[in-house]
């Protein structure tokens, strides 16, 4: 369990940063995309929820 949650984090993160560096926010007022460091700990967040709720 503890193994699937570093994972899906790891993951999770690492898709963050990439919505960051390929997408992301232009104007800098978005309040997720506009900052890496943001939208990698929303990514390792929602990558760990999504690895515990299985």
């Amino acid at each position: 369990m503890t193994i699937r949650l570093i994972i899906g984090a790891i993951v999770g993160g690492v898709l963050g940063f990439g919505i960051y560096r390929f997408i992301g926010c232009a104007s800098g007022t978005c309040p997720i995309t506009s900052s890496p460091w943001l939208s990698t700990l929303f990514g390792l967040a929602f990558g760990a929820l999504v690895a515990g709720s299985h």
